[in-house]
């Protein structure tokens, strides 16, 4: 339960928090007016100190829906709704801006607001779920893969998680939510512990340890090697296969020596349980140094990977006219 709704509920019976659960996550209330079993005193207290209105902007294209959703203090974030033929899939921002700077993204441009609490996290499926309930549809897959690097705000992204996952919540299995993370090797240990074996996703963008760092100066830190042998624990200790996103920049990330050198390292895991993903370069109005990779260099990259055995796929670009891609949020209107 939310620390403060908690405390609001202390002194009321066992079964109110359920009550406050089931209107909250199932009901998907937007007002407290609307909970016909709550006593009249209790929806007051609770209107006034924890009201439900979320104060956000739509941005919308056939498939896609960018929330702006202005916080408490003012912050601005961004989340994205994608309708896919057999899912609703919600891009989950896990902090305000995000301080790692790579330098083909929106967000790490822009620079460090905070982390965003689990309220917060929760407040951009509620949105979403709210909207969706209107049309009889539900919420069906989560991805932490928004503003900010989800492993440096961990505590809250795995609280976010139990009530995404929790019956009682809003019921969404757990191989229905992924995490990305650029690679935050305490992070990837912790989420292999973690008791709700969800999706581990790693953004690595290149084989080549001195283009990574150009491209994102975490590496620095956290090395192709380092990540390497904790995505090796990952799967030795879960089972579980791990995404890696490969961003596709001409001239920059696409060569073809590094679709080979990439199966070399993939294939230097223990066990190679993993796939690849590779995501075409969305431009930002942020960043203009960089350009996609064709459609037909991106073909043959994909073929590389394939022919040496690596399950290999290829993301389809959504919220490109409304800067809901891949890279592209800012938490700003656009």
């Amino acid at each position: 339960m939310l620390t403060k709704l908690k405390k609001i509920l202390e002194g009321q019976p066992a079964y109110r928090y359920k009550q406050v659960n089931e209107a909250l996550f199932k009901s998907l209330v937007s007002n407290w007016d609307e909970v016909s079993n709550l006593p009249k005193e209790l929806k007051e207290k609770l209107s006034q100190d924890f009201p439900l209105e979320i104060n956000a902007k739509i941005f919308k294209e056939p498939r896609v829906m960018k929330a702006l959703i202005e916080l408490e203090d003012g912050i601005c974030i961004e989340s994205v709704l994608m309708m896919y033929e057999k899912r609703n899939s919600i891009c989950v921002s896990s902090q305000a801006g995000c301080a790692l700077g790579c330098t083909f993204c929106a967000t790490g441009q822009n620079g460090f607001k905070r982390n965003l609490t689990v309220w917060e996290m929760i407040v951009q499926v509620l949105f979403f779920a709210r909207l969706f309930k209107e049309k009889g549809e539900r919420i069906d897959n989560i991805v932490f893969m928004g503003m900010g690097e989800p492993f440096l705000n961990i505590d809250n992204v795995l609280e976010a998680i139990k009530i995404l996952n929790d019956k009682d919540g809003f019921n969404i299995g757990a191989r229905s939510i992924s995490v990305s993370t650029v690679g935050i090797t305490e992070g990837i240990k912790r989420l292999s512990d973690f008791p709700i074996q969800v999706n581990l996703a790693v953004s690595l963008h290149s084989p080549d340890d001195k283009v990574r760092s150009q491209l994102m100066p975490i590496n620095k830190k956290y090395s192709l090697e380092k990540i390497f042998m904790a995505i090796d624990n990952y799967i030795i200790k879960t089972n579980r296969k791990v995404m890696l996103e490969y961003i596709m920049i001409e001239n920059v990330t696409d060569k073809i020596k590094m679709a080979k050198e990439l199966a070399v390292l993939i294939k230097s895991l223990e066990k190679p349980l993993v796939m690849v993903n590779m995501i075409p370069y969305n431009e930002s109005g942020v960043i203009s140094k960089y350009k996609p990779s064709s459609p037909e260099r991106m073909e043959e990259f994909k073929m590389i990977l394939i022919r040496e055995g690596i399950d290999c796929i290829m993301r389809r670009s959504f919220g490109t006219t409304i800067a809901g891609a891949c890279g592209q949020l800012a938490g700003k209107e656009s």
